[in-house]
């Protein structure tokens, strides 16, 4: 599988709780916080979700 790396730019406070858990689920704690992760369509799904809060970066 191919690897991605995930950076959390934006802060989620303020965002819907469903947002807030999709970037826990991520493993996206504080801002700037960077997580390297498969790119299953899962994960895919919800980086799509967050994504105007993400920045994606291919490995």
């Amino acid at each position: 599988m191919k690897k991605i790396k995930v950076t959390l730019v934006k802060s989620p406070i303020d965002r819907p709780e469903r947002q807030k858990l999709t970037l826990k689920a991520l493993g996206l704690n504080k801002t700037n916080s960077s997580k390297e992760v498969e790119a299953t369509p899962q994960i895919l799904g919800m980086i799509r979700k967050v994504e105007h809060m993400l920045k994606v970066e291919e490995l």
